[in-house]
């Protein structure tokens, strides 16, 4: 692929020196706060959203190659980062309305892709909610829903992030054995569809085909619940990889830090070619509990200690398992 002078420095400023992405995700919203409240229902939405935001920025995002953060709560957050830090914004709302159906994306109501450039945005990402085989009505709307995002993209000339996130419109559960074995059909759709020019995507953030504690063998994790043997999973990962005409990274999905960095290494001896990680909870999920309870030096001390270290760990992983992403950029 072909990316234009400011796509690309955009890219240049998510990666390392080694064109590997090794960024931090930090723009989870319902979904920190519903942790946050668990903990300590008296911390306001705003006020834990924006404050944990800023200790992941300050500690973490800063030993990162580049942090992703919303605009909605983010940008006291984004004023932590040095500037050799990459920043990504991300465009869509939190969650989506479970009142109705097909689980259709909504952008932030404040900010269009021109501001967010003005704001010092490195790249944009985008989250989308997708099944191929939901309603074509409500897929229809989805495609159409990136291509204006790309569009926008161009325009400005902004690096373009596509998260789809897979669900099954049957109704499966994210975690059940019956959703797993479907989850690998949309991931290798993701990677065919969402390649085509037509969107105007630049990289892509996926899941991965199969969790590791899907793949038999895994017998150590508490979740293991083995779906495919480990060949079947290694076709998988291998066939995905092979689809995408785009640079691709990993998200973490949710699963523990462990978890993760076995799943980086599973999918390099699969032959996947995957450009890096945006990782989130796997390393930071834990700092929840002594920010809500303990107060701002217990979560300090979290960061930069045990936060810190799962950081180094994914690191570490990504550094012996990522492909740079130029053999796939001219």
């Amino acid at each position: 692929m072909k990316l234009t002078p400011g796509k690309k420095r955009g890219l240049e400023l998510i990666s390392d020196d080694d064109h590997v992405v090794l960024a931090t995700a930090m723009d989870q919203r319902g979904s920190l706060g519903k942790m946050i409240k668990s903990f300590n229902d008296s911390i306001s939405y705003e006020d834990g959203l924006s404050q944990f935001k800023e200790g992941v920025s300050e500690v973490l995002g800063n030993q990162s190659s580049s942090l992703l953060l919303d605009p909605e709560y983010g940008w006291s957050a984004a004023s932590k980062l040095n500037d050799d830090i990459g920043l990504i914004m991300a465009y869509e709302k939190t969650g989506y309305d479970a009142s109705e159906k097909g689980r259709l994306p909504n952008l932030v109501d404040d900010f269009a892709v021109q501001d967010l450039v003005e704001k010092g945005a490195s790249a944009l990402k985008l989250l989308v909610y997708y099944d191929h085989k939901e309603e074509e009505k409500y897929n229809t709307i989805k495609k159409a829903f990136i291509k204006r995002v790309g569009d926008e993209c161009k325009q400005n000339d902004l690096l373009f992030i596509l998260e789809p996130v897979s669900y099954s419109a049957e109704g499966f559960g994210s975690k059940s054995a019956e959703f797993a074995k479907k989850k690998p059909e949309i991931v290798e759709y993701f990677m065919t569809e969402f390649s085509k020019e037509e969107y105007g995507i630049d990289l892509l953030k996926v899941e991965v085909p199969v969790s590791i504690y899907n793949i038999e063998g895994y017998e150590k994790y508490d979740n293991y619940d083995p779906v495919f043997s480990k060949e079947e999973a290694v076709n998988f990962y291998r066939t995905c990889s092979e689809k995408s005409l785009l640079p691709f990274i990993y998200l973490s999905g949710g699963v523990t830090n462990e978890q993760f960095i076995e799943t980086l290494h599973f999918a390099k001896e699969a032959g996947a070619k995957f450009s890096g990680s945006l990782c989130g909870r796997a390393i930071w999920k834990d700092g929840v509990q002594p920010f809500a309870e303990e107060g701002k030096e217990a979560y300090c001390q979290w960061l930069e200690t045990t936060g810190a270290e799962n950081l180094s760990k994914v690191k570490r992983a990504i550094k012996d398992t990522a492909t740079p992403w130029t053999e796939f950029v001219e």
